[in-house]
């Protein structure tokens, strides 16, 4: 899909984006095995969500995001992480009220 920056908004140049680096770490396979949503975490998510240091964690998040069991994280798996980090980080982001 091309698109124009141009004419295209920035949410959808975040929905680009997003599919763009859910590929670059799946390397175009459509989905992502422990050791790329571990460097995709720590590369591109790295302010919002710390660093994974330790196969535990990996283990743990990797489970609840494999619903399905394949021990692989597919596209619709991975915005399942996407929307669980942008509820989190919404309250960054609000004025405070005075």
């Amino acid at each position: 899909m091309e698109t124009s920056k141009n004419n295209t908004s920035d949410l959808e140049m975040g929905i680009i984006t997003i599919i763009k680096v859910f590929h670059k770490y799946s390397r175009h396979k459509s989905s992502l095995k422990k050791h790329d949503l571990r460097a995709l975490i720590n590369n591109e998510m790295s302010n919002f969500i710390m660093k994974i240091k330790d196969k535990d964690t990996l283990d743990k998040l990797f489970a609840d995001l494999d619903q399905n069991g394949d021990l692989e994280i597919d596209f619709k798996e991975f915005i399942s992480l996407i929307a669980m980090v942008t509820s989190a980080c919404n309250e960054l982001f609000v004025p405070k009220q005075p």
